[in-house]
């Protein structure tokens, strides 16, 4: 029988309020040493991979492809940057909160809780829109002729849920596999398009005549700032590689290799369908598309290659949904654990993985995709949400070298500062961004950053975890600058 938990009372000063006992966090405890750097590299991978495979190319309709270009170009150079922000500060700080457990030590309580909940919003929200966009691809394949998609979207949340429940170990192997398929899928539609490239191609959306517009871009200056959202969606969730720091085998080493090997495959397999697509079927055509890589291989005649294309495109939807659960539930985890949100979500199985942080999103995340079944407005309210949280993450890095700068940083970010400084600059812009996109589904995302926000100021301020990991880093940060 489990030993009953206690609590005792610390002083005010150490920023929380009470302090639990070991009986507490051995209910909440994470399975160590599951992941090395290249599992690690893959998950960041597997959460993007179905970027590349849709929803990007609609960019092309609002900005051209000279827009989408200069988008995929700002928003690369703005996750480059974060990245090497995260790898220095996954190294010095590895624990499950990640994002959040960075924003508390530099921002306080509030800044790193409400970094906390965008992160949670984007990762929440995410799976239900990939859920719909699985849903459209299994209906266009006609795998289940008269399937409801809504039975489609229950089925992806049970089953890849209770394979994250088995354990971590187990379900990171498994989404390294899908994801290898989607990378065998995307080198296969190079090798059939590159014969049919042609540069003209490029720039067959005629000029509207907007201020700056040209056959570069279509639609003028303001064309770029539409397309920013959809050169997030290259990139959209790498970010959650340090969710998996209590998990890995050495997170001091392992965190920064595999984040930064992600985010280099992934530059490279957006820059590939970018240019092949609208390079072989027409920027016009790719921008219009529900599914531009099999589309574009139809275009030039290549029907056989685009039905494998189309059926691995299904593969890179499943990997992006399977990790991104893996991701939810971390943050969730982390934040549960500390206090900010309810104390029973973090509690784990005897797998140790956090059974209730993955099931709560996931029955949210099938409520709202069966309800609106509309997977473009769930995708911009967690762009928006994550761009939110890129600006927070970014402050953080450039805050905590400003404030510690003998915090020990067993990797170092290339360029210190002005690297997050770079990146934090292009976060704000993506934020504005999203409102020439969707402002309903910005305001939906900032309302519910507010309740929990409201949560926080009315209730778990009051009744935060004094050494919930995240919280110890913020408390000994404290006291060294009290004895200094």
């Amino acid at each position: 029988m489990a030993a009953a938990r206690e609590a005792v009372t610390v002083p005010a000063s150490a920023g929380a309020v009470t302090a639990e006992t070991n009986d507490y966090f051995a209910k909440r405890a994470l399975k160590k040493g599951s992941a090395g750097w290249l599992l690690l590299a893959g998950l960041g991978v597997s959460y993007v991979i179905s970027g590349d495979f849709s929803g990007w190319n609609l960019g092309m309709a609002h900005g051209g492809f000279g827009g989408l270009l200069i988008a995929f170009a700002a928003m690369g150079i703005m996750y480059a940057c974060m990245v090497f922000g995260l790898a220095e500060m996954s190294s010095a700080l590895p624990t499950a909160g990640a994002g959040y457990g960075f924003a508390r030590r530099a921002l306080g309580k509030l800044g790193g809780y409400a970094t906390g909940v965008a992160i949670l919003i984007e990762y929440s929200i995410a799976p239900a829109a990939i859920s719909v966009f699985i849903g459209g691809y299994v209906e266009s394949l006609g795998l289940f002729p008269g399937l409801s998609p809504v039975v489609v979207y229950g089925a992806c949340f049970v089953l890849f849920i209770a394979i994250h429940l088995i354990g971590v170990g187990e379900a990171l192997k498994v989404m390294f596999a899908i994801t290898a398929v989607a990378i065998v899928a995307l080198i296969a539609f190079a090798a059939g398009m590159i014969p049919h490239f042609d540069a003209a191609n490029l720039f067959n959306i005629a000029a509207d005549g907007s201020a700056g517009s040209s056959s570069f871009l279509p639609f003028g200056v303001s064309g770029v700032l539409a397309a920013l959202p959809f050169g997030i969606w290259f990139f959209l969730a790498v970010e959650g590689v340090p969710l998996a720091a209590e998990e890995a085998n050495d997170p001091k080493k392992d965190m920064p290799k595999g984040i930064i090997v992600a985010v280099s495959v992934l530059v490279v397999t957006g820059l590939t369908v970018l240019l092949l697509c609208p390079g072989g079927a027409g920027a016009a055509l790719i921008g219009e598309s529900g599914a531009p890589l099999p589309d574009a291989l139809n275009a030039v005649g290549e029907t056989g290659l685009a039905t494998f294309v189309n059926y691995a495109g299904l593969a890179g939807l499943v990997a992006s949904f399977f990790s991104i659960v893996f991701a939810y539930s971390r943050q969730l985890f982390a934040l549960s654990r500390a206090g900010y949100l309810p104390r029973f979500l973090s509690v784990t199985n005897g797998r140790k993985t956090p059974t209730w942080a993955l099931l709560v999103p996931g029955g949210i995340g099938f409520v709202l995709a069966s309800a609106l079944q509309n997977g473009d407005i769930l995708i911009n309210i967690a762009v928006f949400a994550a761009a939110i949280s890129y600006a927070l993450m970014n402050l953080s890095h450039i805050v905590l070298r400003v404030k510690e700068p003998d915090l020990e940083r067993p990797y170092k970010t290339p360029g210190g500062v002005v690297t997050t400084g770079i990146a934090f600059v292009l976060s704000c812009v993506a934020v504005v961004a999203t409102f020439f996109v969707d402002v309903t589904a910005a305001l939906c995302a900032a309302g519910a950053m507010a309740c929990f926000v409201a949560y926080f100021l009315l209730y778990s301020r009051k009744h935060l975890v004094a050494n919930a990991p995240e919280e110890e880093f913020a408390c000994l940060a404290a006291a060294e600058s009290e004895l200094r």
